[in-house]
């Protein structure tokens, strides 16, 4: 309609409101409104529908998120915003700091079930009227982030939030789906949505079910004492990981992250809650500052200072050492072996030390994988170092526990580039003496533990806290004993100091932090594995499982893709290029994983929360043909 025809012949132009559904029609689609009149083009009338959206700074619907406990939660979500920025305020909803290293990806398709097969109704956690006023801290009330104090449910929720479940049902364990294969583990990795891309550019629809994960496995600032919700979230995907046999552990292991997970379950279900520290955490700042400022102005131990900025730390010891090699049965040696900076050099005696070696590694980029077995008193370190022709192993047998730590420490130090001059160095070995502590008595499978409130099997379903493997090789009155006499190593850990130490048994895993794609590199005729770490690139046999080659990412130079042949191209130091085609995910989930983690790596403590979000962007996005 142009107008009204006056009586003398002129037009009165009218206008009217004309109401837009953005997305599909239903009744939570979000409408935009705007006022038209009959000599409104199309394009104008677009760029008002754009302006508008942006002035809502973006649609926000219900999505229910399968949280990392396994818990369902429906809240509203951005639907027009890149999902970097949706997951920031997702999280900023949840309490959970560093949203950076988070991220969503698509729920896996249900199987038909039998008509027979009724799944019981599940409870869903509803944060959809839950508000945050933008620019502003959520600040505590009643030891909970305020938005959550408004109603029982929403209190509910922070609980389910911010405190560890009870053991999952033994028989429900074992009918969840469980990788089978390396090949199987690859195929969560291609649901990844894509961070530069907002929900309704996805195919994503309101009301339909998401998963919150850990993407990243650099976990920043971990506060056990000031973040509840990260922490438990974080542990969560860490004990579903193990149960579901995401990631392998030893039968050792395996009775620690029991233990562990039977004190966490006590602790949680008695209500027991950290207390928060008695005196200002900033005074506490300053009484440490002052104190070093003391022994500062004291002038004590300045040798060790000046000796620790001139001397390059080494170590030197006896060492038992086996190189697989074929057609020979030789087993362990006895060697000299010296450690300095990042290469590892061993002669036939000490008295050779000071000429040429048998051999000389240089372990800048290897795998570091420990073989240990507590209670048989085996300590060995596989090395997996870089050469021309691949990767070439070495086992080291380490006497002692205390041997191991130091040079376990030393090599994961080098495969970075770092020496045992780091300041992390120290920390790095008690911290592997300390989950070698756990395991010591969780090994043993006597039966013998002493009787006492803290060694009473009430309440403990084994089945409930180790892998169906293990579910199939014990029976459980042989895993209850085990797992209480791992249990005596733990009792006396608080709620949130038990949660870290199970994280940081988790990280030490050989195979943690690594998410697996097949791929096809450029000139192999068969599909491989690439695994992706956050600091390396691992090419993995698909067949055997076997390590092929390793790329650390401080050595790499360049990276782009091909979207129009859907091709990665890596150029390292050397003149190293890499190229290969995806063939279980896009590109795009392999592009922003090098993104992603380069981009975490550049964080700093002083930035505090504040994050780049276009160096993320421009790290991670792309340009990807449809």
């Amino acid at each position: 309609m142009a107008g009204m025809k006056t009586a003398t012949g002129d037009y009165i132009d009218s206008s009217w409101e004309l109401r837009v559904f953005v997305g599909e029609e239903d009744p939570e689609a979000e409408s935009v409104t705007l006022r038209v009149t009959g000599e409104s083009h199309i394009g104008g009338v677009l760029l008002k529908i754009v302006e508008e959206i942006k002035r809502k700074a973006g649609l926000h619907r219900p999505v229910i998120l399968r949280l990392s406990n396994r818990r369902a939660l429906r809240l509203r979500a951005s639907f027009s915003q890149p999902l970097f920025q949706a997951v920031a305020a997702v999280c900023r909803l949840l309490s959970i700091r560093h949203p950076e290293e988070m991220s969503l990806l698509r729920a896996p398709e249900k199987k038909e079930k039998k008509k027979k097969e009724k799944e019981p109704e599940e409870e869903v956690y509803d944060l959809t009227k839950v508000v945050l006023a933008g620019g502003v801290a959520p600040v505590s009330f009643r030891g909970m982030p305020a938005h959550f104090s408004d109603s029982a449910q929403t209190e509910a929720c922070y609980r389910m939030l911010s405190r560890p479940l009870a053991p999952p049902d033994p028989l429900l364990l074992q009918r969840l789906p469980r990788p089978s294969s390396l090949l199987d583990k690859t195929q969560l990795h291609s649901r990844w949505l894509d961070s530069s891309r907002c929900l309704m550019q996805q195919g994503v629809k309101a009301g339909d079910m998401l998963w919150l994960r850990f993407k990243y496995y650099s976990f920043f600032d971990l506060d056990p004492k000031t973040e509840p919700v990260r922490l438990t979230q974080l542990y969560e995907q860490a004990r579903w990981d193990l149960l579901l046999e995401e990631i392998d552990c030893t039968e050792e292991e395996m009775m620690v992250f029991a233990a562990l997970q039977y004190h966490i379950n006590k602790l949680s279900q008695s209500g027991e809650v950290d207390e928060p520290a008695g005196t200002d955490p900033g005074l506490d700042d300053l009484d440490a500052a002052l104190s070093n400022l003391e022994v500062k102005l004291e002038g004590s131990a300045p040798t060790d200072v000046l000796d620790s900025l001139t001397t390059i730390p080494e170590l030197k010891d006896h060492l038992r050492i086996f190189r697989p090699r074929k057609l020979t049965l030789k087993g362990y040696r006895q060697h000299w072996v010296v450690f300095k900076e990042t290469t590892l050099s061993y002669y036939k005696s000490q008295d050779e030390a000071p000429g040429d070696p048998i051999q000389q590694l240089n372990l800048k980029g290897c795998e570091v994988v420990p073989d240990v077995n507590v209670s048989g008193q085996k300590f060995c370190i596989k090395l997996l170092v870089p050469s021309p022709e691949g990767m070439s192993e070495i086992f080291l047998r380490c006497q002692d526990e205390q041997q191991y730590a130091r040079w376990m420490a030393g090599c994961r130090l080098a495969s970075k580039g770092r020496t045992m001059a780091d300041s992390s160095y120290s920390s790095e070995v008690q911290a592997i003496l300390a989950f070698l502590s756990l395991q010591r008595t969780g090994g043993g499978g006597s039966g013998n533990h002493p009787q006492g409130p803290d060694a009473s099997a009430e309440g403990l379903n084994p089945y409930g806290l180790v892998a169906p493997r293990f579910q199939r090789k014990f029976k459980a009155k042989q895993l209850t004993p085990r797992i209480l006499e791992a249990h005596q190593n733990v009792a006396q850990l608080s709620l949130s100091e038990a949660q870290l130490r199970f994280i940081q048994a988790w990280q030490s895993l050989p195979d943690f932090g690594i998410s697996y794609v097949v791929v096809r590199f450029k000139g192999s005729r068969k599909d491989e594995i690439l695994g992706i770490a956050n600091n390396r690139l691992i090419r993995i046999d698909l067949a055997v499982g076997d390590v092929v080659k390793t790329w650390r990412f401080s050595n790499m130079r360049q990276w782009n893709v091909n979207w129009d042949i859907r091709q990665v191209a890596i150029e390292f130091d050397e003149h190293i290029n890499v190229a290969f085609s995806c063939v279980s995910a896009s590109c795009r989930i392999v592009h922003e994983y090098i993104g992603g983690y380069i981009f975490l790596s550049t964080r700093e403590r002083a930035r505090g929360e504040e994050l780049d979000e276009d160096l993320f962007l421009q790290l991670t996005g792309g340009h990807e043909a449809f």
